[in-house]
Formats: C-alpha cells, structure tokens, sequence
C-alpha cells in the first residue's frame, strides 16, 4: 500500500467537515490484475423531502497531491498521469464515482490558475478540490474546463 501524503490528515478532515463520509482509507481499484490506490473514497447520501424514502448517493475517489518536489512541472506530469490512470480504470470498475485531485491553495494558486496548468486542467477535465490546509476545510470544487475565460 502506497505511503500517505503530507495533506492526507488535513484533507481528509476538510472532506469530512463539507458533509462526506469516508468509505475508504484508501480506495482500492484492481483492472487487468493490477491495483491502484486513490488516498480516499467517500460518499454524501442527500434526501428527497417529496419522496421520503428516495435517497441519492454521490460517491467520490480523491486523489491528494503535493506539489513539493524540484520540479513544479514534474510534479504537475505525476500528478496528471496518476489522475489519468485512477480515471480511466475506474470508469470501467466504477462508473459512477468521480475522481478529484485534491491540492492545496498554494498548489491551486501556482499551478492550476496559470495558464501553464490551467490548460493542461481544461484539456484533460480534471475535477479539483482546493483545500485550506490549516483549516481544515475546503474552498473550491473546480471542474475543468473552465468556464470563466
């Protein structure tokens, strides 16, 4: 099993505290006899009023990254191709649940709002989740391609 990330703790309580519950610590996806290992799987079940039994489940992997590396672009490449691969796999294993890269504000700020990541981010439709570190919480949920340009 893979070492967790630095952020592991703090994103985990951020996705806790935005009403998620954690399903798995990691989330495990097996295709082609090979495993992979997202950081989290989580799930947040909302309620019809109308229709008091109806329950609706949205599921989540998140995939936690550090940007900490020599290489900012190194970083964001491992970054895409883990993002790529979890995606691809679990489409076919788990088609309802959407993978997201979980980064922190300075990661968000650096990479991903300039155009050098943002267009790699639209290109490849990567989900994001911006978290707040210290706090605990998080700031954004960023679905590329963007829409605001």
């Amino acid at each position: 099993m893979p070492a967790r990330d630095i952020y592991h703790h703090a994103v985990k309580a951020a996705i806790i505290a935005d009403g998620w519950t954690i399903t798995h610590d990691p989330y495990r996806i097996e295709y082609g006899g090979k495993d992979a290992y997202v950081d989290l799987g989580a799930e947040q079940a909302s309620f019809d009023i109308t229709l008091a039994a109806e329950r609706d489940i949205k599921t989540i992997a998140v995939e936690i990254k550090t940007f900490t590396g020599l290489s900012i672009l190194t970083d964001l490449q491992h970054a895409i191709g883990q993002y790529l691969l979890y995606r691809t796999w679990m489409r076919q294993t788990d088609p309802q649940r959407l993978l997201y890269l979980a980064v922190d504000m300075e990661t968000a700020s650096n990479v991903f709002a300039q155009e050098f990541g943002r267009i790699i981010a639209d290109d490849v439709q990567i989900r994001l989740i911006v978290v707040d570190i210290s706090a605990e919480r998080i700031l954004e949920w960023k679905h590329f391609p963007s829409t605001d340009r």
